[in-house]
């Protein structure tokens, strides 16, 4: 592994995830693995929501939204991640350090409130089922995608621009394998307290404020299914809801675990561990669980690969 003095100009070191053992090749190699299947399973569901009029709803348009996010999520952290590990370098230069950390907080901060509207779309279906057309029309969709991506979109900029300003006179090795915004202010040769509450201010606002809605609209989708008579239609709406549930809790779960607990409790190596969580199993993940139990989906498959493979 290359050291700071080793490279030209003021570039930051990557440490990686893995090391040069028969061990870490194989975790290297399944980690290609994922991400490959990550990217088929995510643009096959994408293209699967756009070509099959029978999943022209609502529903499947948020769901496809969420794939496109997944693809762009590994494709930011893994390709550069495995290029330093199979060329033996970890540099990487300021401004690829700032897209890294701009494109994963406005994936992810937008995954968070797409996750929110989602949970909006099931609750209109099950709580309101004859108003669903009107509740959830397409204007509606178009202004809830939009308002994820803008929303992300901001607090990737804010962070990463804020970030790079700090000057970063001693120690430019981030014990991490992509730019992670935590990582990078560890390294500021500066008083960075003020930013760190900035950023605890900002995970507040873009995890818990969708958290909150979501658990709010899965109250009364609880409340309403719970009331129904019919055993069939309970199940029917338990099983529609439990792979949104799955997504939601795999989700939050990694990433509050990174960005909302105090300093004093940070592990340079948990957070690896974590951050692979939520940057490789969870895109991989997503399609699996949305298309697993769903008739939908697997009959847009099946159709989809009898009219060009069979």
């Amino acid at each position: 592994m290359e050291t700071a003095n080793e490279t030209t100009g003021m570039n930051f070191i990557l440490l990686g995830l893995f090391n040069h053992t028969r061990t870490h090749l194989f975790l290297f190699s399944m980690v290609l693995l994922i991400f490959i299947t990550s990217l088929m399973g995510n643009a096959l569901m994408f293209v699967l929501i756009h070509v099959d009029p029978r999943l022209h709803t609502p529903m499947y348009f948020l769901l496809s939204q969420l794939s496109l996010m997944d693809m762009m999520l590994v494709s930011t952290i893994i390709p550069k991640m495995a290029s330093n590990y199979l060329m033996g370098t970890g540099s990487i230069s300021p401004t690829g350090c700032g897209a890294q950390i701009f494109l994963l907080l406005t994936v992810g901060g937008g995954e968070c409130f797409l996750l929110a509207a989602m949970s909006y779309d099931r609750y209109v279906a099950i709580c309101h089922p004859l108003r669903y057309p009107i509740l959830m029309n397409h204007r509606l969709c178009l202004l809830m995608t939009t308002g994820s991506w803008f929303l992300g979109g901001v607090d990737g900029l804010l962070q990463a621009g804020t970030a790079l300003s700090f000057p970063y006179c001693h120690s430019r090795e981030i014990n991490h394998f992509f730019c992670e915004a935590p990582s990078l202010v560890r390294l500021a040769c500066a008083d960075t307290k003020i930013f760190e509450f900035f950023m605890y201010v900002c995970c507040i606002l873009m995890l818990l404020i969708p958290l909150s809605l979501i658990l709010i609209s899965y109250g009364l989708i609880l409340s309403a299914v719970l009331c129904m008579q019919s055993t069939t239609a309970r199940k029917k709406a338990f099983t529609t809801c439990s792979s949104h549930l799955a997504v939601v809790g795999l989700f939050y779960g990694t990433i509050m675990f990174i960005y909302m607990r105090p300093k004093s409790y940070h592990s340079v190596n948990y957070d690896k561990v974590v951050s692979a969580s939520y940057t490789i199993l969870t895109p991989v993940l997503n399609p699996l669980i949305y298309s697993v139990r769903n008739k939908e989906v697997k009959g847009a498959c099946k159709k989809w690969l009898e009219k060009h493979f069979l």
